[in-house]
This record gives C-alpha cells, sequence and structure tokens, in this order.
C-alpha cells in the first residue's frame, strides 16, 4: 500500500521551489568580505522580525481561544502549541540586543529606526490572515523561521571572519540548537491536525509569503556588493556555511 504524504511532507516539497534564491541569498550574505557591519545590520533586521513573534503568536492564541466557541476542530490542540511555544520563544529579541552591544552595536542602532517594508510584509502579513482568516496560517511563518535557522556552523565561520566573542553569537549559537526540535514538534502538529484544503492551503501560503520575504530581506543585507544569480548554481549548504 502506497504512504500518503502528510501535511508537513506536502509543506516540505513546495518550500523546496524557492529554496535556491534563499540560499543563494544567504550565501552571499555571510561571505568573509565587510562580514562584521554585515553582521551588525543583520543583528538589527533579525530584532526587528524576532520582536514580532511573541506577540503574533499572543494574537493568534487569543483567536484561537475565542474559536472554541465555534466548535473549530483545530482550536484546541493549536491554543496547546502555541501556549509552549510563546513560553520557548520569550525573551529571544533581548538576545539579539545583548549580541549587538557585544558586537560593538547599540541597542538603538535596532530599535531607533523604522523598520524595513521587506519587515513589515513579512511579519505584517500574519497579522492580517490572523485577524481575517485564521489564526492557523501563523504555522507557515513559524515553519519558515524554524526551518531556515542558522546553521550550526555558522557561528565559527562568523567568529573567524570577523574576530567576534561568543556573547556576540549567542543567537546564533542558541537557534542553531533550539530550531531542529522546534521545526519537528511544528511538522508533528501539522500532521495531527485535521487541516482540510483551505486551512492547509493557508499555511502554505503563509510559508511560501515568509520564505520569499525573508530570501529578499537576506539579498538586501548583502547588497554590499553584487550577488550572484542563485539559479543554476548548485546545491549551497544551509544559511551558506562552507567548511
Amino acid at each position: 500500500m502506497p504512504v500518503v504524504a502528510g501535511a508537513s511532507a506536502r509543506l516540505r516539497t513546495k518550500l523546496l521551489l524557492l529554496e535556491p534564491e534563499f540560499r543563494g541569498a544567504t550565501h552571499h550574505m555571510w561571505r568573509s568580505e565587510g562580514l562584521l557591519p554585515r553582521y551588525r545590520a543583520y543583528l538589527c533586521a533579525m530584532h526587528a522580525v524576532i520582536r514580532a513573534s511573541v506577540p503574533l503568536m499572543e494574537l493568534a492564541l487569543d483567536r484561537t481561544r475565542a474559536r472554541t466557541a465555534t466548535d473549530d476542530p483545530l482550536a484546541g490542540p493549536l491554543a496547546a502549541y502555541l501556549e509552549e511555544h510563546i513560553r520557548e520563544e520569550e525573551g529571544h529579541d533581548a538576545w539579539l540586543l545583548e549580541d549587538l552591544r557585544a558586537a560593538g552595536g547599540s541597542p538603538e542602532d535596532a530599535l531607533g529606526p523604522l523598520p524595513s517594508p521587506l519587515i513589515a510584509s513579512l511579519a505584517g502579513s500574519q497579522y492580517y490572515w490572523i485577524e481575517h482568516h485564521h489564526p492557523v496560517a501563523l504555522l507557515g511563518y513559524i515553519a519558515v523561521l524554524e526551518g531556515y535557522a542558522p546553521a550550526p556552523g555558522l557561528t565559527g565561520r562568523i567568529a573567524r571572519h570577523t574576530g567576534l566573542p561568543a556573547a556576540a553569537l549567542r543567537t546564533v549559537r542558541e537557534h542553531a540548537a533550539l530550531d531542529t526540535e522546534h521545526l519537528d514538534e511544528l511538522y508533528a502538529l501539522l500532521d495531527r491536525l485535521p487541516l482540510g484544503r483551505d486551512r492547509e492551503a493557508a499555511v502554505a501560503v503563509s510559508a511560501l509569503h515568509s520564505l520569499d520575504a525573508l530570501t529578499r530581506l537576506f539579498v538586501r543585507l548583502g547588497r554590499s556588493a553584487p550577488a550572484p544569480s542563485p539559479r543554476g548554481a548548485g546545491p549551497v549548504p544551509p544559511m551558506g556555511v562552507t567548511p
């Protein structure tokens, strides 16, 4: 009897379509030339992204709980997942400010400027879909942030090419260790949920939009030199880490 792929496998297959561009953008962004100022810019950008994570999940949790009265079959398991994941993600935005200070920057570098429209598109779309469609769409966004987190070798690469201390690399180091487990939990949830075609499509659209927006953000961060076209360039290791 053939094995029927679950929702998580179908989502991974869709995301593969956008991976070459993402891998090319990250490979270029993490090149050794001029890495220190680019790393500081990365910390500022990721702070703008990650500080929205817990508020997004709190909003989704609130809207999910409201759906329990409508007998929504997704409400119970989705609420339980969000409650736990909020606890796991609390305070991670503070890590980035600490990293930025240890890297020779200032928290005001991240907190002062208007966040990029790319970041507003990445996170802001989730607010819209939570409020005006279904909070389950946020799982696509989480799948991208967890599934395309820093690779384990990236911490050493940054340290070698910038001379930065371990105190400046906590976020990259911790997320390389934590996010694989978190992604496994999310995929298991997607395979348990009775999504149906429409809700599964909402998760997929959210994930594809998120990966596209994250790719464009990384292209912008890496644009201190012309980026090579990733198409046809062959596989690139996660987050552009090379041996």
